[in-house]
């Protein structure tokens, strides 16, 4: 696992993937994980420039080092990243198990329709998350450019930082409510890995699609050859 980017959310995807091993094979079965702890200002800072072909060689390096280390399938523990994750997956000695995909997956299976994709700003500006969503039948609907910059703010100044504000909360909840009024959305997509510490079912206007479930619950099946 590429980890650090950030901090939270590798924690989550840790506890997530031991569990849901020992759920699907019996509590003494323990996957032997491999953790390459990165910077995610460092990611963050590279997307901002659209320093892609470093961004790149910056997570590629490290899928070197974790396949060095015995590693046979890889996973991003952050959505940002995914951004180049097509490059990524032809550089790396490993399969890649890919969030976008499996929160793809999730929302078919949920037979949404309508989706609000919220996330860090790449997340909601370009279309690596919402174009393989888009392709399969589904609508997806952004926040205006103010809200994106809040969200965006809040993101790295708080949630990144293991900072959750009620507040933060309900800024994010009136987001969500307007996409709902004035976009028509009917789910909401945590396009950020730490976005779940903000919001969930119980707090959010509309019903959450959490990315982290969805691909950790793919990285499981990848794990043990279950199909969930």
């Amino acid at each position: 696992m590429i980890g650090g980017t950030g901090p939270e959310s590798t924690i989550a995807y840790y506890r997530a993937v031991i569990g849901g091993v020992q759920e699907v094979a019996g509590a003494e079965r323990l996957p032997e994980l491999v953790i390459e702890s990165l910077s995610v200002f460092r990611v963050l800072e590279l997307c901002a420039r659209r320093e892609y072909d470093e961004l790149t060689a910056y997570l590629a390096a490290a899928v070197v080092r974790l396949a060095g280390a015995g590693a046979q399938v890889g996973t991003l523990t952050a959505l940002t990243p995914h951004l180049v994750f097509d490059r990524l997956q032809a550089a790396s000695p490993i399969p890649l198990v890919s969030a976008v995909e499996a929160t793809r997956d999730a929302a078919l299976a949920r037979g949404a329709r309508r989706l609000a994709l919220l996330g860090t700003e790449p997340t909601m500006t370009q279309d690596f998350f919402a174009r393989p969503l888009r392709e399969a039948g589904l609508a997806v609907v952004t926040p205006a450019l103010d809200e994106i910059a809040y969200i965006q703010e809040k993101i790295v100044r708080e949630l990144e930082h293991g900072v959750v504000l009620d507040e933060t909360r309900d800024g994010f909840a009136a987001i969500i409510r307007r996409l709902r009024e004035d976009a028509g959305a009917e789910h909401v997509v945590l396009g950020c890995t730490e976005l779940p510490l903000l919001l969930d079912d119980t707090t959010s206007p509309l019903p959450c699609l959490d990315p982290v479930e969805a691909h950790t619950r793919a990285l499981v099946e990848a794990i043990t050859g279950s199909d969930g």
